[in-house]
């Protein structure tokens, strides 16, 4: 193990590190029930706003911008927790969740699981009540 991993892996250093895009993976958890909410991805930027003010911000690689959660829908993340893992190219924040984490309106992101059928596989759909009308909310 060179210096520059034992640093990364052992150290107090808090050295993510981004991918060629600029971009390191998050996992966003309930903190009351564990549950996985969302899979996003945040920029230097947004990992700097997030630490700074306790609120999920993130790099949406569709729309090539940064965006605070719930800036248009009003369900927010509050971070109360953010963790990295062994090789820091990934973080995991533990968040006060306020309504629905999914843009479709569902709580979590996670909202079909997957089932085998006939040698391949479907979706089936659970826990996918939705708490908000996203037609309504994002005006599409």
């Amino acid at each position: 193990m060179s210096a520059h991993s034992h640093e990364i892996e052992e150290g107090l250093a808090f050295l993510p590190k981004f991918d060629a895009n600029g971009l390191v993976t998050c996992v966003a958890t309930d903190i009351a029930t564990g549950d996985v909410l969302m899979v996003a991805h945040m920029n230097e930027e947004a990992l700097r706003k997030t630490i700074a003010t306790g609120e999920a911000w993130y790099f949406s690689r569709s729309r090539n911008a940064l965006w605070r959660k719930g800036e248009t829908s009003g369900q927010t993340q509050r971070v109360v927790e953010i963790r990295t893992d062994c090789d820091q190219d990934a973080v995991w924040i533990r968040v006060e969740q306020i309504g629905a984490a999914c843009h479709t309106g569902r709580r979590s992101c996670f909202y079909r699981k997957v089932e085998a059928e006939g040698g391949g596989a479907k979706l089936v759909f659970v826990e996918a009540d939705r708490l908000f009308d996203p037609n309504a909310v994002y005006k599409k």
